[in-house]
Parts: structure tokens; sequence; C-alpha cells
């Protein structure tokens, strides 16, 4: 069962004004954190955001960095 289509939209959290678009590397590395510790929040892309948060010591570091970057 491919639930891709569901996680992209979770994964639109990581394109704010504040930061630049995500690579594809930094979206697949979070896509596999989003599965991991957040399966239940699927598909709601707030729930997932902050389920991510919550977990932001066991996120992998390119996923960890997605979320530590600095506006250009």
């Amino acid at each position: 069962m491919m639930k891709l289509p569901l996680i992209a939209l979770a994964f639109a959290f990581l394109a704010t004004p504040a930061a630049a678009e995500p690579t594809s590397a930094q979206r697949q590395a979070c896509e596999q954190d989003a599965f991991r510790l957040c399966s239940e929040a699927i598909p709601d892309e707030r729930r997932v955001r902050q389920c991510l948060v919550k977990n932001m010591r066991r996120l992998n570091p390119t996923c960890r960095s997605a979320f530590h970057r600095r506006p250009r």
C-alpha cells in the first residue's frame, strides 16, 4: 500500500516563507522519519509537523537540518 501521495501533502510544512524549498534528499529523509515516528498523524500536515518537532532528537540529521535552515 503506497501512502506517498498522502505523505507528499504532509511535507508542505517544510516550505515556509522563511525557508527555501527542501531538497529531495531532505524530503526523503523526513518522509522516512514521518513514517517511523508519526504514522498515526499522516496525512494531517499540521499533526505530522508537530510530531516531528516533538521528536526532533530522534530525527535523522538530514531531516533535522530541514527544520534549522536559515533564510537566505
